[in-house]
């Protein structure tokens, strides 16, 4: 296999914009935004990928990302939506760096795109359901919220987790998004706020939950020898490993297997160890969810993720700094877009181009994200890590 680097990032301001922009004018200011960055013309691109979840967003969902890329100039190639709930854009990432590493392709798009805000909350809660099995659970009423509120529950009571320690996980990354300008909520948040935020599903509240968002992100990747053309700075994928979810052995509430079973794979492919791993982007889609991705993906013990982050463990430039960009909690939640948004970051960060959210000293990075979840496992885990 070639090695492949990434060349190349982009993303809009993720938000809530009901009306304009349209999810194919976010997928042409995206794609723009990367392509620039990596210096390439649309004629350079051979193959491109998108991931979106097609009944979220409302009109135009599966083919918004083609439209998007033709849109900026890139046709007559081979066009790959992606589908996999949250993790539907670092599924496509993965599927074009097999494109480039496996020698089929020299310079490839990616694209994570969604709007969230064409439906009611309700119905949009409604639809995003389908990430679960819709007979067994979402038809049953199991939502997302109450899934992690469950959770939540049975971490508090196993290992002593906190409330106030759940609420620290959402000052902590509201904090960071306040440096990153392209966060949904770049705006301070009290311990006191978010635990008098109204109540969701105990215990989790408002601002233990990520926003409804629309937003795209776009990278682009390429295979050695090529990346050196257009970049000085090439950020090199480690890693990129996939794994979906199991009905095998005993449930345990308080563990992602998926993601332990992911995470090993991807620190064997990348040949590294967690305590390697400088900073990561992980799927807090609640408060407890990052706790929980933390232990997985072996940063600390198990049952030990709620005390990590009340002494300022996870903080920037801290033992590992997580989601230095604000995460799904602040930054926000565009659930197609999510998978790439975290390989801008890690691009950022690695180029030493974050700005006042600047991990020191950043050479290897980790992003994380989750898609659907079902049977009290993920239904897919993405763990991708790259290096400077």
């Amino acid at each position: 296999m070639k090695d492949v680097y990434v060349i190349g990032v982009g993303m809009t301001k993720f938000g809530n914009f009901p009306i304009r922009p349209g999810v194919k004018e976010m997928g042409e200011e995206a794609c723009f935004k990367a392509m620039k960055d990596a210096n390439v013309h649309p004629k350079d691109i051979e193959a491109g990928y998108c991931g979106i979840v097609a009944g979220v967003g409302g009109a135009q969902g599966p083919l918004a990302g083609n439209l998007a890329m033709k849109q900026v100039g890139v046709v007559g190639v081979p066009m790959t939506r992606c589908e996999n709930g949250c993790a539907s854009s670092s599924t496509a990432f993965r599927e074009a760096w097999i494109s480039v590493a496996a020698g089929l392709h020299d310079v490839v798009l990616v694209l994570g795109i969604e709007k969230m805000t064409g439906l009611p909350t309700r119905e949009m809660l409604k639809a995003m359901t389908q990430g679960s099995d819709l007979e067994i659970e979402g038809f049953m009423g199991m939502t997302f919220p109450g899934v992690f509120g469950m959770i939540a529950n049975r971490h508090m009571k196993e290992y002593g987790t906190t409330r106030e320690q759940l609420a620290m996980v959402s000052v902590k990354n509201h904090h960071n998004a306040t440096m990153n300008p392209h966060a949904h909520y770049p705006k301070e948040v009290s311990l006191e706020k978010v635990l008098n935020s109204p109540m969701i599903a105990y215990p989790l509240r408002l601002l233990d939950c990520c926003p409804i968002s629309d937003g795209a992100a776009a990278a682009v990747i390429a295979s050695e020898d090529v990346a050196k053309k257009f970049t000085d700075t090439p950020i090199k994928i480690l890693g990129a490993a996939q794994k979906s979810g199991t009905f095998l052995g005993k449930l345990n509430a308080t563990t992602f297997n998926i993601t332990v079973r992911t995470v090993k794979e991807a620190y064997s492919m990348a040949k590294v160890e967690p305590k390697d791993i400088d900073f990561a982007e992980v799927h807090d889609c609640f408060t407890i969810a990052e706790i929980l991705h933390n232990e997985d993906l072996g940063f600390f013990k198990k049952g030990e993720g709620g005390k990590a982050v009340e002494e300022g463990e996870t903080q920037i430039n801290a033992k590992v700094s997580i989601n230095p960009s604000g995460g799904l909690l602040a930054k926000g939640h565009p659930v197609g877009a999510t998978g790439v948004a975290q390989i801008c970051e890690l691009v950022w960060q690695l180029r030493g181009e974050a700005g006042a959210r600047q991990v020191d000293g950043a050479e290897i990075g980790l992003a994380h994200c989750m898609g659907n979840f079902s049977h009290g496992d993920g239904g897919t885990c993405n763990v991708t890590i790259l290096r400077r």
